[in-house]
């Protein structure tokens, strides 16, 4: 396990913190207690560093769905109110704004009919191929690309509002 750790260590951190918007040790050491827990169920059809990296994908989901995330965005710490009240303010807004961005992204994408789901989840979160994701799913490599850019044109739609948004 120390091994797998040591592999895969930098690119689980990047994940989270591009999908979270900050470092979580919690989500880290999870992704580690589920690969430990499902190191069995793992089948060579796939890369090891994609199955990790879809746990560490569905891991920052439910952190999303998750309470904790919840009351953390709501919560106030009074120290660093106190510190700089200025710049704590903006950074606290720019974090929560980038969180609450991505919490829609992920909402469109949860929002997507499944076929067109899994094609993004896999494409785009596990970084597959057209070729490894036709492997993977049987699907042509034109019903793939088909799929990943209706899939694209519906969250164009659905996120419309988060582009015209930073445009101001």
């Amino acid at each position: 396990m120390k091994q797998i750790i040591l592999e895969n260590r930098n690119r689980i951190r990047a994940i989270i913190r591009k999908l979270t918007g900050s470092d979580n040790e919690d989500i880290e050491q999870e992704v580690y207690i589920k690969t430990w827990q499902n190191l069995d169920k793992y089948r060579e059809e796939g890369k090891f560093r994609q199955w990790i990296n879809a746990i560490t994908v569905n891991l920052c989901r439910d952190y999303f769905r998750s309470r904790g995330h919840q009351q953390e965005l709501l919560q106030v710490h009074d120290d660093e109110v106190l510190e700089d009240v200025k710049s704590t303010a903006q950074n606290q807004e720019e974090i929560l704004d980038a969180k609450t961005r991505q919490k829609i992204i992920l909402k469109a994408v949860d929002a997507l009919p499944s076929k067109l789901r899994k094609i993004v989840i896999l494409y785009e979160f596990e970084e597959l191929s057209y070729e490894q994701i036709a492997k993977k799913t049987g699907l042509p490599q034109g019903t793939v690309k088909s799929r990943l850019f209706n899939a694209r044109k519906i969250l164009s739609e659905t996120l419309k509002p988060l582009k015209e948004n930073t445009d101001e």
